[in-house]
């Protein structure tokens, strides 16, 4: 299965957004820094603000590229505010 999955920092107060097949590893790898010229480098308290399940990597990717792309810290609250959002995106980028 592949996620979506959105990082908040409190240090930072910013969002990470990202996908992947195994979230229990990425997000690990966040926090020890693996990706060392990644945006996640700059801080070390890195939380899981949300994830989405998705039905392929295809999905993932287009609806990671989707929530980038609104360039707004109000849609991203606005996703847990209102799951019904993510079902919409879920349907729009169904294979």
């Amino acid at each position: 299965m592949f996620q979506v999955y959105i990082l908040y920092s409190p240090s930072l107060d910013r969002y990470y957004i990202g996908q992947t097949e195994n979230i229990d590893v990425r997000i690990n790898w966040h926090k020890r820094k693996v990706f060392l010229r990644c945006f996640t480098a700059r801080a070390s308290d890195w939380h899981i603000f949300l994830t989405v399940d998705c039905i392929s990597r295809k999905q993932a990717v287009n609806i990671e590229a989707h929530i980038k792309n609104m360039k707004s810290r109000k849609y991203i609250q606005n996703l847990v505010k209102y799951p019904e959002i993510i079902e919409k995106l879920k349907l729009r980028y169904d294979q």
